[in-house]
């Protein structure tokens, strides 16, 4: 799949979350790929505490069939701060939040 834009790297997430075989750890290992993917291809990556967990994993249940507010909630919280080790490890401790059962 293509990812040259910001939609086209949104749609190869989505496929890729479906496609893992993996449900432990699906969720952490596709959001670090995503953001490895806009640093290389946008030089953006996603301020991960922007993004409300019951939203996120709402939209993410959504997205294998309208994954238009994923994109929103994406969009909204981009950075371009790729080269901060704050932000790469906000995302690794907010990917473990939205993992963990309430």
């Amino acid at each position: 799949m293509p990812e040259n834009s910001f939609d086209e790297i949104v749609d190869k997430y989505v496929e890729m979350n479906i496609a893992h075989p993996f449900m432990e750890g699906n969720g952490r290992s596709t959001r670090i790929w995503l953001d490895l993917i806009l640093k290389k291809r946008l030089r953006l990556c996603v301020d991960w505490s922007k993004i409300n967990k019951k939203d996120y994993l709402g939209a993410m249940v959504k997205s294998s069939t309208d994954n238009t507010k994923l994109k929103n909630l994406l969009k909204n919280a981009l950075t371009d701060e790729i080269d901060s080790c704050e932000m790469f490890m906000k995302g690794i401790d907010y990917s473990y939040y939205y993992e963990e059962n309430e």
